[in-house]
């Protein structure tokens, strides 16, 4: 039984070719992945996108082997457009998991990677645009200037005011694409790509190359893939958490609720999604509802449908 499961709306055909044609659920996500890099899916992936405080866009990327418990992730990646091609050099060709900023991208290159610049007129023009409004939305906090009326440099209060911030959730929060994959062996395999937050802090790194949190896999229990507000969902491990809870007994709808619930105990009104499958294909997502999030899409194409499916998820 093969399954790929993709968030958010995404270009699934070349992940689920793969596994039609008999290959292993960790070139599909790896194929998946890197064809969304190059299409800019939703337009939160690969270069272009995304600009950081500083004008620059960088990457982020995971993909996990559930039947080694093998990952290579990178993060904050520079001038390489091929986030998740590095992510798994770095999980096949060194004994590490997890690189990051210039070391990352000069190993990239060291293993042929080809240096681009991954700046394009669009993200010239919306960091521009941002500078024009004041640097407004950014993520700072407790420094000065007042980070919600001007731009930086920042320095810290010298003395800590806890001054609120509120945060707009909106459709565009989701900023990653999240892949699992179960191929005819069994064998299930997950993968994120993203260039992150927009306006970020230079430096900044998300849930999406977190092993657990931006997504998790285990051949003897299932995958699971998260998106939304990551620096909230990090801190609670989601896809980690789903993916064990499946391993329980759990079906994926339940787990995937159950992972949500987790977060709102704590953040009620954070913005986020998950999607989970078990190792029988069976497939679930959920959602918190917030303002602009009332509703989760996601694709799915396995053996029985053999096309694109678009699947929907009340929040909660």
């Amino acid at each position: 039984f093969k399954t790929v499961v993709c968030e958010p709306l995404v270009l699934i055909h070349p992940s689920w070719s793969v596994l039609r044609s008999g290959g292993s659920a960790l070139d599909s996500v790896e194929k998946g992945c890197a064809r969304c890099e190059i299409e800019h899916c939703d337009g939160s992936v690969g270069y272009g996108g995304s600009p950081d405080e500083s004008g620059e866009t960088t990457l982020d990327a995971m993909i996990m082997n559930g039947n080694t418990m093998e990952v290579g992730a990178v993060a904050d990646l520079r001038r390489i457009k091929n986030a998740i091609g590095v992510a798994r050099a770095v999980m096949e060709l060194t004994e590490h998991t997890l690189l990051v900023g210039e070391s990352a991208s000069v190993f990239a290159e060291n293993m042929g990677f080809i240096a681009e610049d991954l700046t394009t007129n669009n993200s010239v023009n919306i960091f521009l645009q941002w500078l024009k409004g004041n640097c407004q939305p950014n993520y700072r906090k407790n420094v000065f200037p007042d980070p919600s009326k001007t731009c930086g440099p920042y320095k810290p209060r010298t003395i800590l005011k806890q001054k609120g911030r509120t945060r707009q959730a909106n459709t565009r929060s989701h900023d990653t694409i999240g892949m699992i994959a179960l191929d005819k062996d069994g064998h299930v395999a997950a993968g994120t790509t993203t260039n992150g937050l927009t306006h970020k802090v230079p430096g900044r790194v998300g849930d999406s190359p977190i092993v657990g949190a931006g997504a998790y896999a285990d051949s003897s229990a299932g995958a699971a893939a998260a998106t939304g507000d990551g620096d909230v969902m990090m801190r609670f491990l989601p896809s980690y958490l789903a993916v064990e809870l499946m391993r329980a007994g759990a079906d994926p709808s339940a787990a995937c609720k159950t992972a949500i619930s987790r977060i709102k105990r704590h953040y009620s009104e954070f913005f986020g999604a998950i999607i989970c499958a078990n190792t029988t294909g069976h497939y679930a997502a959920a959602c918190n509802k917030a303002p602009g999030l009332s509703q989760f899409h996601y694709m799915v194409s396995n053996s029985e449908s053999d096309i694109p499916l678009l699947k929907t998820v009340d929040c909660f």
